[in-house]
């Protein structure tokens, strides 16, 4: 493909962003419809990207690779694959579907926060495509501008100390970040040129304790955006006090761009010590699994009960990603998708139902079965995905992620799976005192059900919900031999990788 597909699709929302300032501010409706408009085209440019991808090749494709500075090494340099196809299809396939969202509940700054979404789409495609590390970096940062203004300017009461501690958390992993990448750029240069290039990083020769300090400033950085038990207290927060439409894409994408950076980087570029830390690892996935879940169940709050949810289904992709087999990598790649549908769209009926009671407290509901039967029945076939029916993407990935543990550290998928079924637990019991039983509240009868706009957003999350669980082998041929690569690159580096099954 000549075309230069990458850039199209990673431009693309940013010149949409530049076409909105010349909208009138007061012209809230035509914002609106030019935003979604501006939406829809990369997910069109995406669909061609995925008709041209080769599913039988592990490396990078539709590369792009443009000198920027040939003294300090720096390139736009663009590239995707397996790691990185699903995750660019699930940024364009939810953009459109946020911005209709957040149709009728932003009631200010209608122009700023379109803009700011368009603009925080781009960066995150950049971050995903870029094939050049300081690249990667400049697009990892200008993630946060956006994310911050959106939580901070439209969040909820204490949307102030929210932002400030997830700019905190973010900066303190992004500075061991920084000094990591400089080391190794400058390692890998010796007496040479400076380069940027990914796939020329991961043949630096590193020493032993060199690769353990660089593993581990790579990891907090990664840890931190997961997020990993310790570092993980700054997202309940963030997801309580986000618009509907910033939870949704807090929760469907940036928390991916920290297992994103252990596969593309501190993986591979420090085998050595990554397979070292693997038991740490393995403890601090099953511990998240364990905490996510057991301060989920007592959460008076709809939105932070599912917020916690995501620390304990994050555990799981890293347990995935830390089997070091081709099944469990591959279920953790794939769960990273599910866990960006099915948590994105509770988060998003979670925000509906808010915009009609203006609460989220579990204990102010109760009989809506009766009342609102279509948002009830969506409500159930979410919560059933996100505690992994059978038949839904979310049965798919955690199959595959034990499965894969299994072979890796019985004891680690033995302990997990019992988070999964306290996930069922909580969903199940949040469920049932929110939907079902009698009505608490006189005010709980006049709710209306669903709009068309609303069934327009969440029917595109519920059907590929079902397209992944029913028929997973288009999502999963993608992204095995990326997998194959990724392996196959850790033991020509010499890790000693013992592993069961393998």
């Amino acid at each position: 493909m000549r075309v230069p597909i990458l850039s199209l699709i990673l431009h693309s929302p940013f010149i949409g962003m530049l076409m909105l300032l010349f909208v009138p501010r007061d012209a809230t409706e035509s914002l609106k419809r030019a935003a979604f408009a501006f939406s829809i085209i990369p997910f069109l440019l995406s669909l061609w990207l995925l008709a041209g991808f080769d599913p039988q090749s592990g490396a990078l494709q539709f590369v792009e690779n443009v000198k920027w500075h040939d003294h300090l090494g720096v390139s736009y340099a663009l590239g995707v694959d397996g790691f990185s196809l699903w995750l660019v299809l699930l940024i364009t396939f939810l953009t459109p579907l946020l911005i209709l969202a957040a149709w009728n509940t932003i009631d200010h700054g209608v122009k700023e926060f379109l803009i700011l979404n368009l603009f925080l789409e781009s960066a995150m495609l950049g971050a995903l495509v870029a094939a050049d590390l300081f690249l990667f970096f400049v697009y990892w940062e200008l993630m946060l501008a956006p994310m911050f203004f959106i939580i901070g300017v439209w969040g909820g009461e204490r949307r102030r100390y929210a932002t400030i501690k997830m700019l905190l958390y973010t900066i303190f992993g992004s500075a061991f970040f920084l000094i990591g990448m400089l080391y190794v750029v400058f390692k890998h240069a010796g007496d040479g040129p400076l380069t940027f290039d990914i796939l020329a990083l991961y043949d630096t020769q590193l020493t032993p304790t060199e690769q353990a300090w660089l593993f581990a400033s790579f990891a907090i950085a990664f840890a931190v955006k997961v997020p990993m038990l310790p570092f993980h207290t700054w997202l309940p927060d963030a997801h309580t006090e986000a618009p509907t439409a910033g939870s949704m894409v807090l929760a469907a994408v940036l928390l991916k761009m920290g297992v994103y950076g252990f596969l593309r980087f501190a993986i591979p570029m420090f085998p050595d010590a990554a397979v070292a830390a693997f038991p740490y690892i393995m403890a601090i996935a099953v511990l998240g699994i364990f905490y996510g879940a057991l301060t989920a169940f007592p959460q008076p709050d709809m939105k932070r009960m599912v917020a916690y949810s995501s620390v304990s289904h994050m555990g799981f992709v890293m347990l995935g990603v830390y089997a070091f087999n081709q099944v469990g990598v591959t279920g953790g790649v794939l769960q990273m998708i599910n866990h960006g549908l099915s948590t994105g769209a509770l988060f998003l009926m979670v925000g509906f139902i808010y915009e009609r009671r203006h609460t989220r407290m579990i204990e102010q509901y109760g009989g809506l079965w009766a009342v609102v039967p279509v948002f009830s029945v969506f409500f159930l076939l979410v919560t059933l995905s996100s505690i992994a029916l059978p038949g839904t993407n979310g049965f798919i990935g955690e199959f595959l992620i034990l499965m894969g543990a299994f072979r890796t550290h019985p004891w680690a998928a033995g302990l997990s799976t019992i988070g999964v079924v306290l996930g069922a637990v909580y969903m199940l019991t949040m469920y049932k005192h929110v939907v079902f039983g009698p009505v608490k509240h006189a005010v709980n009868q006049t709710l209306t059900d669903l709009t068309p706009r609303e069934l327009a957003v969440v029917v595109p999350m519920v059907v590929m919900i079902f397209v992944i669980g029913l028929y997973p082998r288009p999502f999963l041929e993608r992204i095995e031999p990326t997998v194959s690569t990724f392996l196959a690159r850790m033991e020509a580096a010499g890790a000693r990788i013992d592993v069961a099954g393998r």
